[in-house]
Protein backbone atom coordinates (compact mmCIF):
# COMPACT_ATOMS: atom_id res chain seq x y z
CA UNK A 1 0.00 0.00 0.00
CA UNK A 2 2.85 2.62 1.19
CA UNK A 3 4.58 2.01 -2.19
CA UNK A 4 1.59 2.14 -4.37
CA UNK A 5 1.09 5.54 -2.61
CA UNK A 6 4.86 6.65 -3.15
CA UNK A 7 4.41 5.59 -6.72
CA UNK A 8 1.08 7.56 -7.28
CA UNK A 9 2.74 10.39 -5.64
CA UNK A 10 5.49 10.48 -8.34
CA UNK A 11 3.56 9.99 -10.75
CA UNK A 12 1.66 13.44 -9.85
CA UNK A 13 3.95 15.15 -9.96
CA UNK A 14 5.76 14.63 -12.88
CA UNK A 15 2.16 16.06 -14.51
CA UNK A 16 2.83 19.09 -11.57
CA UNK A 17 6.17 20.87 -11.32
CA UNK A 18 6.09 21.48 -7.18
CA UNK A 19 3.62 19.34 -5.98
CA UNK A 20 6.64 16.82 -4.58
CA UNK A 21 7.95 19.24 -2.22
CA UNK A 22 10.77 16.84 -1.56
CA UNK A 23 11.76 13.09 -1.82
CA UNK A 24 13.82 11.18 0.16
CA UNK A 25 12.27 7.58 0.06
CA UNK A 26 13.72 4.09 -2.00
CA UNK A 27 15.93 5.44 -4.74
CA UNK A 28 14.26 2.15 -6.83
CA UNK A 29 10.74 3.55 -6.42
CA UNK A 30 11.65 6.86 -8.44
CA UNK A 31 13.79 5.36 -10.87
CA UNK A 32 11.26 2.78 -11.86
CA UNK A 33 8.58 5.61 -11.73
CA UNK A 34 10.81 8.34 -14.02
CA UNK A 35 11.44 5.51 -16.46
CA UNK A 36 7.74 4.78 -16.91
CA UNK A 37 5.19 6.34 -19.56
CA UNK A 38 3.56 9.41 -18.76
CA UNK A 39 0.08 8.34 -16.96
CA UNK A 40 -2.64 10.02 -18.06
CA UNK A 41 -4.51 12.49 -15.35
CA UNK A 42 -7.88 10.37 -15.80
CA UNK A 43 -5.61 6.79 -15.29
CA UNK A 44 -4.03 8.50 -12.11
CA UNK A 45 -8.13 9.79 -10.75
CA UNK A 46 -8.54 5.94 -10.94
CA UNK A 47 -5.07 4.96 -9.32
CA UNK A 48 -6.08 7.42 -6.47
CA UNK A 49 -9.69 6.49 -6.24
CA UNK A 50 -8.25 2.64 -5.89
CA UNK A 51 -5.80 3.82 -2.97
CA UNK A 52 -8.38 5.68 -1.01
CA UNK A 53 -10.77 2.37 -1.36
CA UNK A 54 -8.03 0.61 0.22
CA UNK A 55 -6.57 3.26 2.69
CA UNK A 56 -7.44 2.37 6.57
CA UNK A 57 -4.83 4.56 7.81
CA UNK A 58 -6.11 8.43 8.78
CA UNK A 59 -3.05 10.28 8.69
CA UNK A 60 -2.89 8.64 4.68
CA UNK A 61 -6.52 8.74 3.99
CA UNK A 62 -6.30 12.52 4.39
CA UNK A 63 -2.80 12.63 1.85
CA UNK A 64 -4.54 10.99 -0.49
CA UNK A 65 -7.98 13.12 -0.53
CA UNK A 66 -5.88 16.20 -1.15
CA UNK A 67 -3.97 14.58 -4.01
CA UNK A 68 -7.02 13.05 -5.75
CA UNK A 69 -8.65 16.83 -5.09
CA UNK A 70 -5.25 17.42 -7.20
CA UNK A 71 -4.98 14.83 -9.83
CA UNK A 72 -9.41 15.49 -10.55
CA UNK A 73 -8.44 19.30 -11.43
CA UNK A 74 -5.60 17.91 -13.41
CA UNK A 75 -8.14 15.83 -15.60
CA UNK A 76 -10.26 18.55 -15.90
CA UNK A 77 -13.29 18.67 -13.15
CA UNK A 78 -14.07 22.11 -11.71
CA UNK A 79 -13.97 21.97 -7.94
CA UNK A 80 -15.53 24.87 -6.30
CA UNK A 81 -12.50 26.85 -4.51
CA UNK A 82 -14.10 26.08 -0.79
CA UNK A 83 -14.34 22.39 -1.47
CA UNK A 84 -10.98 22.43 -3.13
CA UNK A 85 -9.34 24.10 0.26
CA UNK A 86 -11.17 21.93 3.00
CA UNK A 87 -10.67 18.38 0.84
CA UNK A 88 -6.42 19.06 0.47
CA UNK A 89 -6.26 21.04 3.46
CA UNK A 90 -8.55 19.99 6.01
CA UNK A 91 -9.99 23.50 6.90
CA UNK A 92 -12.96 25.53 4.97
CA UNK A 93 -11.53 29.09 4.57
CA UNK A 94 -13.98 31.91 5.29
CA UNK A 95 -13.82 35.37 5.03
CA UNK A 96 -12.48 37.76 7.81
CA UNK A 97 -14.77 41.06 8.09
CA UNK A 98 -12.60 44.08 7.33
CA UNK A 99 -13.57 45.62 10.79
CA UNK A 100 -10.81 43.84 11.61
CA UNK A 101 -8.47 45.55 9.57
CA UNK A 102 -9.77 48.67 10.43
CA UNK A 103 -8.82 48.43 14.18
CA UNK A 104 -5.14 46.76 13.03
CA UNK A 105 -4.91 50.41 10.80
CA UNK A 106 -5.83 52.52 13.83
CA UNK A 107 -3.55 50.97 15.75
CA UNK A 108 -0.30 51.29 13.31
CA UNK A 109 -1.27 54.92 13.23
CA UNK A 110 -0.65 55.85 16.49
CA UNK A 111 2.45 53.49 16.58
CA UNK A 112 3.64 54.87 13.55
CA UNK A 113 3.23 58.37 13.06
CA UNK A 114 4.70 60.78 10.95
CA UNK A 115 3.74 61.83 7.15
CA UNK A 116 3.07 59.96 4.32
CA UNK A 117 0.02 57.31 4.22
CA UNK A 118 -0.33 54.68 6.65
CA UNK A 119 0.89 52.48 4.01
CA UNK A 120 3.69 54.13 2.97
CA UNK A 121 5.40 54.66 6.70
CA UNK A 122 4.17 50.89 7.22
CA UNK A 123 6.68 49.79 4.37
CA UNK A 124 8.94 52.26 5.53
CA UNK A 125 9.14 49.82 8.62
CA UNK A 126 9.16 46.85 7.23
CA UNK A 127 11.34 47.53 4.71
CA UNK A 128 13.52 49.32 6.99
CA UNK A 129 17.07 49.04 6.55
CA UNK A 130 17.87 45.84 5.59
CA UNK A 131 20.97 43.63 6.51
CA UNK A 132 22.61 42.53 3.23
CA UNK A 133 25.79 40.91 2.21
CA UNK A 134 28.55 39.49 4.67
CA UNK A 135 26.35 41.17 7.09
CA UNK A 136 23.43 39.56 6.49
CA UNK A 137 25.45 36.03 6.08
CA UNK A 138 26.68 36.99 9.33
CA UNK A 139 24.05 37.32 11.37
CA UNK A 140 21.65 34.66 9.77
CA UNK A 141 24.90 31.95 11.06
CA UNK A 142 24.67 33.42 14.37
CA UNK A 143 20.86 33.29 14.33
CA UNK A 144 20.80 29.71 13.10
CA UNK A 145 23.27 28.44 15.81
CA UNK A 146 21.63 30.45 18.51
CA UNK A 147 18.04 28.78 17.42
CA UNK A 148 19.65 25.49 17.38
CA UNK A 149 21.11 25.18 20.40
CA UNK A 150 17.44 26.61 21.88
CA UNK A 151 15.69 23.99 19.93
CA UNK A 152 17.89 21.45 21.00
CA UNK A 153 17.04 22.61 24.52
CA UNK A 154 13.50 22.80 24.46
CA UNK A 155 12.72 19.80 21.86
CA UNK A 156 15.71 18.07 21.32
CA UNK A 157 17.40 16.84 18.15
CA UNK A 158 18.04 13.58 15.91
CA UNK A 159 21.99 13.00 16.56
CA UNK A 160 23.96 13.87 12.61
CA UNK A 161 21.15 16.91 11.33
CA UNK A 162 22.22 19.85 9.85
CA UNK A 163 21.89 22.94 7.65
CA UNK A 164 23.43 24.40 4.58
CA UNK A 165 22.66 28.08 3.60
CA UNK A 166 22.95 29.73 0.23
CA UNK A 167 21.88 33.22 -0.84
CA UNK A 168 20.49 33.18 -4.10
CA UNK A 169 18.36 35.93 -6.27
CA UNK A 170 15.57 36.45 -8.99
CA UNK A 171 13.21 33.47 -6.78
CA UNK A 172 9.79 34.83 -5.75
CA UNK A 173 10.24 33.86 -2.51
CA UNK A 174 11.95 35.32 0.81
CA UNK A 175 13.84 31.87 1.67
CA UNK A 176 12.92 28.47 1.06
CA UNK A 177 13.82 25.32 2.73
CA UNK A 178 15.08 22.14 0.17
CA UNK A 179 15.17 19.06 2.48
CA UNK A 180 17.46 16.82 1.20
CA UNK A 181 17.30 13.65 3.18
CA UNK A 182 19.28 12.02 5.48
CA UNK A 183 18.49 14.97 8.20
CA UNK A 184 19.92 17.48 5.35
CA UNK A 185 18.59 20.58 4.65
CA UNK A 186 19.36 23.35 2.35
CA UNK A 187 18.14 26.51 2.53
CA UNK A 188 18.03 29.14 -0.14
CA UNK A 189 17.69 33.42 1.29
CA UNK A 190 16.90 35.07 -1.42
CA UNK A 191 18.74 38.42 -1.21
CA UNK A 192 16.24 40.19 -3.63
CA UNK A 193 14.11 40.95 -1.00
CA UNK A 194 14.43 43.68 1.47
CA UNK A 195 15.70 41.60 4.65
CA UNK A 196 15.07 43.89 7.38
CA UNK A 197 16.12 42.10 11.25
CA UNK A 198 12.28 41.00 11.94
CA UNK A 199 12.31 38.98 8.71
CA UNK A 200 15.91 37.37 9.12
CA UNK A 201 14.74 36.69 12.44
CA UNK A 202 11.40 34.70 10.94
CA UNK A 203 13.08 32.94 8.13
CA UNK A 204 15.77 31.59 10.55
CA UNK A 205 12.86 30.27 12.92
CA UNK A 206 10.60 29.16 10.24
CA UNK A 207 12.79 27.22 7.71
CA UNK A 208 15.15 26.00 10.17
CA UNK A 209 14.92 25.62 13.71
CA UNK A 210 12.79 24.62 14.98
CA UNK A 211 10.31 25.16 11.54
CA UNK A 212 10.38 23.26 8.55
CA UNK A 213 14.27 21.25 9.06
CA UNK A 214 13.64 20.68 12.45
CA UNK A 215 10.00 19.16 11.30
CA UNK A 216 11.31 17.30 8.77
CA UNK A 217 14.74 16.16 10.32
CA UNK A 218 12.40 14.65 12.96
CA UNK A 219 9.86 13.28 11.49
CA UNK A 220 12.74 11.24 8.76
CA UNK A 221 14.23 9.90 12.00
CA UNK A 222 11.10 9.14 14.45
CA UNK A 223 8.56 8.15 11.45
CA UNK A 224 11.07 6.81 9.04
CA UNK A 225 13.96 5.09 10.76
CA UNK A 226 12.62 4.18 14.05
CA UNK A 227 8.82 2.99 12.89
CA UNK A 228 9.49 2.25 9.73
CA UNK A 229 6.52 4.62 8.15
CA UNK A 230 8.14 5.10 4.42
CA UNK A 231 5.19 7.34 3.41
CA UNK A 232 6.58 10.34 5.05
CA UNK A 233 9.80 10.12 2.51
CA UNK A 234 7.37 12.36 -0.07
CA UNK A 235 6.77 15.85 1.30
CA UNK A 236 3.49 16.68 -0.90
CA UNK A 237 2.16 20.24 -1.58
CA UNK A 238 -1.78 19.80 -1.87
CA UNK A 239 -2.29 17.45 1.20
CA UNK A 240 -3.41 18.37 5.04
CA UNK A 241 0.62 17.84 6.23
CA UNK A 242 1.42 21.11 4.20
CA UNK A 243 -0.87 23.14 6.65
CA UNK A 244 0.44 21.49 9.98
CA UNK A 245 3.45 22.09 8.33
CA UNK A 246 3.21 25.68 7.79
CA UNK A 247 1.48 26.18 11.02
CA UNK A 248 4.84 24.83 12.61
CA UNK A 249 6.97 27.15 11.01
CA UNK A 250 4.79 29.84 11.31
CA UNK A 251 4.54 29.09 15.03
CA UNK A 252 8.44 28.85 15.56
CA UNK A 253 9.93 32.01 16.64
CA UNK A 254 6.96 32.53 19.16
CA UNK A 255 7.08 29.34 20.95
CA UNK A 256 11.33 29.21 20.51
CA UNK A 257 11.39 33.26 22.09
CA UNK A 258 8.34 34.16 23.42
CA UNK A 259 8.29 37.80 24.47
CA UNK A 260 11.84 37.36 24.61
CA UNK A 261 11.99 37.98 20.53
CA UNK A 262 13.27 41.49 20.15
CA UNK A 263 15.49 41.46 23.18
CA UNK A 264 17.14 38.68 20.97
CA UNK A 265 17.02 40.18 17.67
CA UNK A 266 18.61 43.19 19.21
CA UNK A 267 20.95 41.20 20.54
CA UNK A 268 22.22 39.62 17.45
CA UNK A 269 22.43 42.88 15.46
CA UNK A 270 23.99 45.22 17.97
CA UNK A 271 27.06 45.15 16.38
CA UNK A 272 25.91 45.81 12.26
CA UNK A 273 24.73 49.48 12.31
CA UNK A 274 21.58 48.57 11.05
CA UNK A 275 18.87 50.59 13.23
CA UNK A 276 16.61 48.57 15.20
CA UNK A 277 14.11 49.52 17.44
CA UNK A 278 12.61 46.21 19.69
CA UNK A 279 9.79 47.79 21.66
CA UNK A 280 8.64 49.82 18.35
CA UNK A 281 9.21 46.36 16.25
CA UNK A 282 7.22 44.58 19.61
CA UNK A 283 4.18 46.84 18.77
CA UNK A 284 4.18 47.04 15.53
CA UNK A 285 4.03 43.01 15.08
CA UNK A 286 1.63 42.86 17.72
CA UNK A 287 -0.95 44.93 16.35
CA UNK A 288 -0.45 44.14 12.60
CA UNK A 289 -0.67 40.21 12.82
CA UNK A 290 -4.23 40.26 11.48
CA UNK A 291 -2.83 41.89 7.83
CA UNK A 292 -1.59 37.72 7.14
CA UNK A 293 -5.38 37.02 6.71
CA UNK A 294 -5.95 39.78 4.13
CA UNK A 295 -4.64 36.97 1.69
CA UNK A 296 -7.27 34.63 2.36
CA UNK A 297 -9.86 37.33 1.83
CA UNK A 298 -8.07 37.68 -1.77
CA UNK A 299 -8.40 34.84 -3.03
CA UNK A 300 -11.80 34.30 -1.82
CA UNK A 301 -12.83 37.51 -3.46
CA UNK A 302 -10.90 35.55 -6.83
CA UNK A 303 -12.24 32.23 -6.68
CA UNK A 304 -15.36 32.92 -5.28
CA UNK A 305 -16.88 36.35 -5.99
CA UNK A 306 -15.19 36.56 -9.61
CA UNK A 307 -12.99 39.83 -8.77
CA UNK A 308 -10.76 40.80 -11.71
CA UNK A 309 -7.28 40.92 -10.52
CA UNK A 310 -6.64 44.36 -10.64
CA UNK A 311 -9.78 44.22 -7.75
CA UNK A 312 -7.95 41.70 -6.15
CA UNK A 313 -4.38 43.92 -6.03
CA UNK A 314 -6.53 47.23 -5.26
CA UNK A 315 -7.76 45.34 -1.89
CA UNK A 316 -4.35 43.82 -0.95
CA UNK A 317 -2.58 47.23 -1.39
CA UNK A 318 -5.77 48.86 0.69
CA UNK A 319 -6.24 46.41 3.35
CA UNK A 320 -2.90 44.82 3.86
CA UNK A 321 -1.02 48.41 3.80
CA UNK A 322 0.90 46.58 0.95
CA UNK A 323 2.87 48.43 -2.35
CA UNK A 324 1.58 47.50 -5.56
CA UNK A 325 4.94 45.54 -6.47
CA UNK A 326 4.15 43.23 -3.00
CA UNK A 327 0.08 42.75 -3.74
CA UNK A 328 1.36 41.79 -7.44
CA UNK A 329 3.46 39.25 -6.36
CA UNK A 330 0.59 38.09 -3.32
CA UNK A 331 -2.30 37.89 -6.49
CA UNK A 332 0.33 35.71 -9.00
CA UNK A 333 0.84 33.38 -5.86
CA UNK A 334 -3.25 33.34 -5.51
CA UNK A 335 -3.81 32.33 -8.96
CA UNK A 336 -1.47 29.89 -9.39
CA UNK A 337 -3.45 26.50 -10.43
CA UNK A 338 -1.19 25.10 -7.83
CA UNK A 339 -0.88 27.50 -5.14
CA UNK A 340 -4.17 29.45 -5.14
CA UNK A 341 -5.35 27.01 -1.85
CA UNK A 342 -1.71 27.25 -0.19
CA UNK A 343 -2.03 30.36 0.97
CA UNK A 344 -5.15 29.15 3.35
CA UNK A 345 -2.43 27.17 5.13
CA UNK A 346 -0.24 29.76 6.80
CA UNK A 347 -3.00 31.51 8.79
CA UNK A 348 -4.99 28.53 9.48
CA UNK A 349 -2.12 26.22 10.44
CA UNK A 350 -0.49 28.85 12.82
CA UNK A 351 -4.27 29.30 14.33
CA UNK A 352 -4.66 25.27 14.47
CA UNK A 353 -0.96 24.53 16.07
CA UNK A 354 -1.09 27.65 18.37
CA UNK A 355 -4.58 26.61 20.06
CA UNK A 356 -2.94 22.86 20.09
CA UNK A 357 0.14 24.06 21.69
CA UNK A 358 -0.93 26.73 24.08
CA UNK A 359 2.21 27.60 24.89
CA UNK A 360 3.47 23.98 25.74
CA UNK A 361 6.63 22.67 24.61
CA UNK A 362 5.70 19.46 24.64
CA UNK A 363 3.27 19.64 22.65
CA UNK A 364 5.04 21.62 20.33
CA UNK A 365 7.63 18.79 19.99
CA UNK A 366 4.44 16.18 19.24
CA UNK A 367 4.11 18.08 16.05
CA UNK A 368 7.37 17.75 15.11
CA UNK A 369 7.05 14.29 15.65
CA UNK A 370 3.83 12.95 15.26
CA UNK A 371 1.48 12.46 11.63
CA UNK A 372 -1.31 14.60 12.61
CA UNK A 373 -3.86 16.00 10.76
CA UNK A 374 -5.86 19.35 11.30
CA UNK A 375 -8.98 17.33 12.67
CA UNK A 376 -6.16 16.58 15.72
CA UNK A 377 -5.75 20.03 16.15
CA UNK A 378 -8.90 21.34 16.98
Amino acid sequence: MVERYLEFCLRLGRHVDGLVDAYYGPSEIKERVDAEELRTPAALVEDARSLLRESNDRWLHAQLVGLETVVRKLAGEKIQYEDEVERCYGIRPAWVPEESFEAVHRELEAALPGNGSLAERYQAWREGEPLAGDVLARVYDDLLADFRARTEALFGLPEGESVEVEYVSDEPWSAFNYYQGSLRSRIAVNTDSPLTPDVVLTLAAHEAYPGHHAEHAWKEQFQVREHGRLEETALMVGTPSSLVSEGIASLASEILLGDEEERVLAEHVADTGVRYDPELSHTVKEASRPIAYVGGNVALLIHTRGASQEEAIDYSMRWGLRSRKRAEQSVRFITDPLWRSYVTTYTAGYDLCREFVDGDPARFKRLLREQLIPADLS
